[in-house]
């Protein structure tokens, strides 16, 4: 019928998320003796004939060679697929499910391992055109049908001219394969899928890219199974983030750009204009100017501890939440403050030094143990706390100032101000925030009080040390040593010089900014940080953000959930309900929340209600932000 839509999909790096003979490659490798060499030269023969740069029945031919496989081993093979279909495709199962008779499965692979996957989802193994083995006595695989047109050049135009399907025809790959489809006048057009794998010459080609199946939904006004298009959600993820953090926030359908170091105040403004959501570290200054071009930003994400790089006042008169990693680098810097305290009180980056220089000075002098030494801590929160606890326990006398009332762990003490811990402590180690307040917060007056021959750590924030008074009193002796990993101006990224008056000081250790860089902690931030963000967008729970009002929300379930954000005035919640009350919207539960400077409501009602009611609601006077979940 004329207007009967077919959609064609490929299997590999489509459908499931890998390619399937390099995962039987795997397997059928796992104990052979070239089996790196084989499947990286696997690989480069997927590659290659995907992009179109070898013919596609020699690299069949070469990469079946090269296997060493088995029928047993298919079994394992399918077993490692059902885990490996692609994330957007599982999301969509209803699609599968509405439009079976339509949905096609044309592939260069192989039906003995793709039937048992597709139809998992509903696809009609009737509906799966794909190549099929040939195999020895011995169960070996040797080859592959010949006479299947799939399994030659052009395979897939040959078979989709057999089928001579009558209406739209819709091409959803990642190969040249799929697009040679388009090219040969058999589909109306053709969606380059990017979710898994993006091949560039690919890209160029395509009526559409396509980053997941949400998308192509969207597109095609088919997408039932999310509640607003994720597809359209674009994320910006800057300085380095974990590749945990795209991979899961792709997963959950958005959009995903990354770049590796920082942008300045303009090239931000300019990249920020069409972003959802952004990722940044804690080079990256989110200034009210960038936050004027932002005029889809709903979320940030501080991949970090501190929020200082963020104006938080400007985000939330915009009504966009802010949420970071307050615990999941806690231990990494610790454990980098323990090690350096450690080491200087030895004098070790001197006797390193004079070491690589050829000079072998074996001597007590100057070298100390840290027990029963005591340990000034300014700043209590969740470093210094579990600083305090990890130093108590390898003999440290620990003593602590913070400006909030903290409870002691363990046998610390507390310090009345911060001339007290001073004077008090063998080494102090800052670990505060980085508001404004705390610039200089030690300073040359604040080094006169410290002990003769100190040590002296900074693992918080650049600005609240005087670096010129540092320099001073390490070059007086009068600070025995120092640990420094962060500065108050530092390169945007690894390829720009860093420059500092310190370097070049005895017994100094500088470190660029990795306190809490570790393999742990990047990957606890990774996963933390996409979580609440993710969290956020799907249901409005606003825990752990750090500018809007803490709601932890029930899952939506039966009803359409009304989320508005507002300026903190009196009337607002009894004027939605006057919206809600005067259109006959039955509510099934509400949540408020306030802080000094917005209100956040939720209210879940009925499905059934008048769109009038969503206009209304957008335009009640102090309204920052409207959005609907389904």
């Amino acid at each position: 019928m004329k207007n009967t839509r077919h959609f064609v999909i490929d299997f590999d790096s489509t459908f499931t998320q890998v390619e399937a003979l390099d995962v039987l490659g795997e397997i059928s490798l796992a104990e052979h003796e070239e089996k790196e060499e084989r499947l990286k030269e696997l690989e480069n023969l997927t590659n290659s004939g995907m992009a179109g740069d070898l013919s596609f029945r020699e690299s069949l031919e070469k990469r079946l060679a090269l296997l060493n496989a088995e029928e047993k081993h298919l079994g394992k093979l399918v077993d490692r697929l059902k885990s490996k279909i692609s994330t957007s495709f599982i999301r969509n199962k209803e699609f599968f499910d509405e439009y079976h008779e339509n949905i096609y499965i044309i592939s260069n692979g192989f039906k003995e391992f793709i039937v048992p996957i597709v139809t998992e989802l509903g696809v009609k193994e009737e509906h799966v055109f794909a190549n099929t083995f040939r195999y020895d006595e011995n169960g070996k695989i040797i080859g592959f049908d010949q006479d299947n047109v799939l399994s030659s050049n052009n395979g897939k135009v040959e078979m989709l001219k057999s089928m001579d399907l009558q209406g739209d025809v819709y091409v959803i790959g990642d190969g040249y394969t799929d697009y040679e489809i388009k090219a040969a006048g058999l589909a109306n057009k053709f969606y380059a899928f990017t979710e898994n794998v993006e091949r560039h010459n690919v890209l160029d080609k395509a009526d559409h890219i396509t980053p997941s199946l949400d998308e192509f939904l969207y597109l095609h006004k088919m997408n039932k199974a999310i509640s607003y298009p994720k597809n359209r959600i674009k994320v910006l993820l800057l300085e380095g983030i974990h590749e945990d953090a795209e991979k899961i926030l792709k997963n959950e359908g958005y959009n995903v750009s990354t770049y590796s170091g920082a942008l300045d105040e303009e090239e931000l403004s300019e990249m920020i204009k069409d972003i959802s959501v952004l990722g940044i570290r804690s080079k990256t200054r989110l200034t009210k100017k960038v936050l004027e071009n932002a005029n889809r930003l709903i979320a940030v994400g501080a991949f970090c501890i501190g929020t200082n790089q963020i104006d938080l006042q400007e985000c939330v008169r915009r009504g966009i939440a802010v949420f970071n990693a307050p615990f999941s680098n806690t231990r990494s810097v610790v454990e980098l403050a323990i090690g350096e305290i450690i080491f200087l009180m030895r004098g070790l980056p001197d006797r390193i030094s004079e070491m690589h220089r050829g000079t072998w000075n074996k001597s007590a002098s100057g070298s100390n143990e840290i027990r029963g030494k005591k340990l000034g801590i300014v700043g209590y929160g969740n470093i210094g706390a579990q600083l305090s606890v990890l130093a108590e326990a390898i003999g440290l006398d620990v003593y602590y100032y913070d400006l909030m009332e903290k409870l002691a762990l363990g046998n610390a003490t507390k310090c009345s101000s911060l001339e007290e811990l001073l004077k008090k402590a063998d080494i102090v180690s800052l670990h505060v925030d980085g508001r404004k307040e705390n610039q200089n917060l030690i300073g040359e007056k604040e080094f006169a009080l410290m002990k003769d021959n100190a040590i002296f750590l900074n693992l918080s924030r650049g600005h609240v040390v005087d670096i010129a008074a540092l320099k001073r009193n390490m070059e007086s002796g009068k600070i025995k040593g120092a640990g420094v990993d962060v500065f108050p101006q530092e390169p945007k990224t690894n390829q720009e010089p860093f420059e500092s008056e310190l370097r070049g000081l005895p017994n100094l250790i500088m470190t660029p900014h990795i306190g809490g860089s570790t393999q742990e902690a990047q990957v606890n931030i990774g996963n933390f940080v996409p979580g609440k963000i993710i969290e956020y967008i799907n249901t409005g729970s606003t825990t752990n953000s750090v500018d809007f009002p803490n709601l932890q929300l029930p899952i939506l379930e039966n009803a359409h959930r009304l989320i508005h954000i507002h300026h903190n005035r009196p009337g607002i919640i009894a004027h939605i309900n006057n919206v809600l009350s005067q259109h006959d919207c039955n509510i099934v539960g509400q949540y408020l929340k306030t802080n000094e400077q917005i209100g956040y409501v939720i209210t879940d009602i009925d499905k059934a209600y008048n769109e009038e009611v969503i206009r209304e609601m957008k335009t009640i006077e102090g309204t920052i932000r409207f959005r609907v979940l389904y």
